[in-house]
């Protein structure tokens, strides 16, 4: 489906069960945890992420953007997300349809629409010619030449930018 940025592979986050299958059919490293959409700020409770007062400041000037940011984990109950990293990458998309859609099914996982080391899919075609009826469905958005998400931790409060993507970001 289109996300905010590319076409991404989409589960429900909070189910552990449809994590799992989607590393298979996407056929991802297991030890490389996947970047975890959400509708609002609150959807951190979910994942019982209570982000510090200069994690909060950073989120709050920077998001709703197609930036992707990586925040602790702490609970083992997330170990199938964070596989070990004890953190996870968490994306609040700037678009309201989208975001819309994530306050209906819950948080989605939702990495490139292609398996690993491959060219992310920019049609529902080229997905298709991955996948095939791997995948339950496909939402069709047209041609989608978007960048992947900026990618920045803020593990320790400090900002530091791991991968320039969609947005710039001000430090």
């Amino acid at each position: 489906m289109p996300t905010d940025t590319i076409y991404g592979i989409c589960a429900d986050a909070l189910n552990s069960a449809a994590v799992e299958r989607l590393y298979q059919v996407r056929k991802r490293t297991p030890t490389k945890p996947l970047i975890v959409l959400i509708a609002d700020m609150g959807d951190l409770k979910h994942f019982q992420i209570v982000p510090t007062s200069a994690q909060s400041a950073f989120l709050e000037k920077n998001w709703p953007a197609s930036l992707s940011v990586i925040l602790p984990c702490l609970s083992e109950q997330f170990a199938y997300l964070h596989r070990g990293t004890k953190t996870l990458a968490i994306r609040l998309p700037a678009d309201e349809g989208l975001r819309s859609l994530i306050r209906q099914t819950g948080p989605l996982v939702a990495p490139s629409a292609n398996p690993e080391g491959l060219v992310p899919a920019k049609t529902v075609a080229e997905a298709r010619a991955y996948f095939g009826d791997q995948v339950d469905f496909y939402q069709d958005g047209g041609l989608i030449e978007g960048r992947a998400s900026t990618l920045v931790s803020v593990v320790d409060d400090k900002p530091v930018v791991l991968r320039e993507g969609a947005v710039t970001i001000t430090l």
